[in-house]
């Protein structure tokens, strides 16, 4: 079963047009990173999938439900972190754990206290007592103790240094994914989840601007390097993107024959923030 439909939604606050005939598809094995700048709107995105939005025009579908009429039934299926700052403050650890039991029966609190025991975070401590890092340790232990199909995370990096960064991603491999399950990532820092994702969605302006999967990048997209006597014949090939380095000319290139490109130039794969960086210039 498709984990997520969205088609053609749209949403308008006053004047701004958060979701303009946004599309997006998650299916069961997929991390899909929708990526975009400030304001490109992700977390509109996000919540009309998660039935905290409602939409001006568009058709979603979450397991098959209606997110707005059967929030219920899509919310036992699902967790969510959007920002680990919700977390009551007040609250002690032990007893932050024995509320969310009491009304999650997916939640395996023998789980989350196993996770927790490999840290330095201890029951009897409030949540307002713990550093950023350890209140996103805290806030992972518990989303990863919940039996959910589909985990959404909304920007679960803000603010984090590299270290814990690296070890939320590694986390989520290791301890959440699997074959029946699927993640759904937004974020604008393109380079830390890279690695680990299966499809890369570019949303910008509440469009879809690319949606595909990482293994098709190399067989659509090229990037070539090359010195300024060669640059003049790749302008003609139509790049998507041009720009200066220290190893001299880059170009990007979509559906571009490669052994053309290799007559001007090194031909390699663009990284995720280089495509990134090409897309969205060039459709503005």
């Amino acid at each position: 079963m498709t984990l997520v439909q969205a088609q053609g939604l749209s949403k308008r606050f006053g004047d701004v047009q958060a979701l303009d005939g946004f599309d997006l598809t998650v299916e069961p094995g997929q991390i899909v990173g929708l990526i975009g700048p400030n304001g490109s709107g992700k977390t509109t995105a996000l919540k009309a999938i998660l039935g905290l939005s409602r939409l001006d025009g568009g058709n979603i579908q979450a397991f098959g439900l209606d997110p707005f009429k059967q929030r219920p039934d899509l919310m036992r299926r699902t967790a969510y972190i959007a920002d680990t700052g919700i977390l009551p403050r007040w609250m002690r650890i032990r007893d932050l754990l024995a509320f969310v039991a009491s009304v999650n029966p997916a939640f395996d609190r023998g789980r989350a206290e196993g996770a927790l025991a490999n840290t330095e975070i201890r029951p009897e401590k409030k949540v307002g007592t713990l550093s950023k890092g350890m209140t996103v340790q805290l806030h992972l232990a518990i989303v990863l103790a919940v039996n959910a199909e589909l985990l959404v995370l909304d920007e679960p990096t803000l603010g984090l240094d590299i270290l814990y960064r690296q070890r939320f991603y590694d986390a989520l491999l290791n301890d959440y994914f699997a074959e029946q399950r699927a993640i759904l990532v937004t974020t604008h820092e393109v380079r830390e989840i890279e690695h680990i994702l299966t499809q890369v969605v570019f949303i910008d302006r509440g469009r879809t601007r690319l949606h595909l999967g990482t293994e098709e990048l190399a067989a659509s997209f090229a990037k070539v390097v090359a010195n300024a006597e060669r640059s003049d014949a790749l302008r003609a090939m139509n790049p998507l993107a041009e720009r200066r380095s220290l190893r001299g000319r880059e170009f990007i290139f979509q559906g571009a024959n490669r052994q053309a490109l290799a007559e001007c130039g090194e031909v390699s794969t663009p990284s995720l923030p280089e495509l990134f960086t090409a897309v969205m210039e060039e459709r503005r």
